[in-house]
C-alpha cells in the first residue's frame, strides 16, 4: 500500500497552506500562564533560599537562625526576581541584558559567598558567571527583540 490513509477533515495534509507567521499556539490557557507567572518565582526563591542556606551552614546542624536565614533570603530572591520579571520586558535590549547580568551575577555570587570562599575569590567567580551570562543574553535579545525592545514575530 503505497497511498496514505485518507483523513477526516477531507483536504490531504500536503495540500493545505502552511502557516508562516501567524500566532504561536500556547499549550496552557491564560490562567495557568498567571499562576505560573508568581508560582515559578516563588519555587525557584525556596530551592534558592534553601541553597542559600545549606551552604551557610556547610553541613552542619540545622537551627532556627539557618532556617530565618533560608527563608529572609527566599524573601529578597522572589522580590527582586519578580521586579525584574515586571520591569525588565520594558527596557531595551542592551539593558534589558544588563539587568538580568546583574541579577544572575549578584545571585550567584551571594550562594558562593556563602559557601566560606573568600570575597576576592566570589567576586571574580561572579563576574566570570556574568560575562557569560551577558553574552548569552545579548544574543538572545538581539535576535529576538527589535532595538526598542519589542518582540519581533
Amino acid at each position: 500500500m503505497a497511498q496514505a490513509a485518507p483523513t477526516s477533515g477531507g483536504t490531504p495534509r500536503h495540500a493545505r497552506p502552511a502557516v508562516t507567521g501567524g500566532p504561536t499556539t500556547d499549550v496552557f490557557d491564560a490562567r495557568t500562564h498567571r499562576i505560573a507567572r508568581v508560582a515559578v518565582p516563588i519555587v525557584l526563591a525556596l530551592v534558592y533560599g534553601y541553597w542559600a542556606a545549606a551552604n551557610r551552614r556547610s553541613g552542619g546542624p540545622i537551627t532556627g537562625w539557618n532556617v530565618l536565614f533560608g527563608f529572609v533570603t527566599a524573601i529578597v530572591f522572589a522580590v527582586v526576581l519578580i521586579g525584574l520579571l515586571t520591569v525588565a520586558p520594558r527596557l531595551r535590549r542592551e539593558v534589558h541584558a544588563l539587568a538580568w547580568t546583574a541579577f544572575v551575577g549578584c545571585a550567584f555570587g551571594f550562594l558562593y559567598s556563602q559557601s566560606g570562599a573568600s570575597i576576592l575569590r566570589s567576586v571574580g567567580m561572579s563576574l566570570a558567571v556574568s560575562v557569560v551570562t551577558f553574552a548569552v543574553f545579548f544574543y538572545r535579545f538581539y535576535t529576538h527583540e527589535d532595538a526598542e525592545g519589542r518582540r519581533i514575530r
